[in-house]
């Protein structure tokens, strides 16, 4: 056999096994492809959910700050003082247990029991405000709190914007 007729009998061949090896790298591209997509939705998602987990927690966390406060304050012996200053805002509660204090301060809400340690009631807080609202017969308090986005990292900050309004009374002191 002379080497012109071995070519000719094995290019075919050849060529079919040249076009399964490119099938082969299409499938793969296409898959990697596929895998690269499938995996950067699967982290959004789970960039997504440690965001909803937070916000869940923050709420979660004010609406116990709040039913504390609310507690507090109905609690209370005498009337509730609010006092303003540079360093922020605070609400004096007379009770049984002592005074307790409120304090808003660099982005946090901090209470205190009776001259005691401070403790951070609440953190991420954008904005509080305790105020008197004078109603026809009673004097209520509000509680205005908005909470701050938190997002760090590759987690971007939430679209939920937290704002919570508490409202209660001070116990009347018994008439004598």
């Amino acid at each position: 056999m002379n080497t012109h007729s071995l070519l000719r009998t094995r290019s075919p061949r050849a060529g079919q096994r040249a076009y399964f090896l490119i099938e082969i790298l299409i499938y793969i591209a296409v898959v990697l492809a596929l895998l690269g997509v499938g995996y950067s939705a699967m982290y959004r998602c789970l960039d997504s959910s440690i965001a909803l987990r937070r916000n869940a927690d923050d709420i979660v966390g004010a609406l116990h700050a709040g039913e504390r406060w609310r507690t507090d304050v109905r609690s209370s012996t005498s009337q509730p003082r609010l006092e303003k200053k540079d360093a922020g805002e605070s609400l004096h509660l007379d009770s049984a247990h002592g005074a307790i204090t409120y304090h808003f301060c660099t982005n946090a809400v901090f209470r205190q029991l009776g001259g005691g340690t401070w403790v951070r009631l609440l953190p991420n807080v954008k904005s509080s405000t305790m105020t008197p609202d004078p109603r026809d017969e009673v004097t209520a308090w509000r509680w205005e709190l908005e909470l701050a986005p938190r997002g760090s990292g590759s987690v971007k900050p939430s679209r939920v914007r937290p704002l919570f309004t508490f409202i209660t009374v001070p116990k009347r002191p018994a008439t004598k």
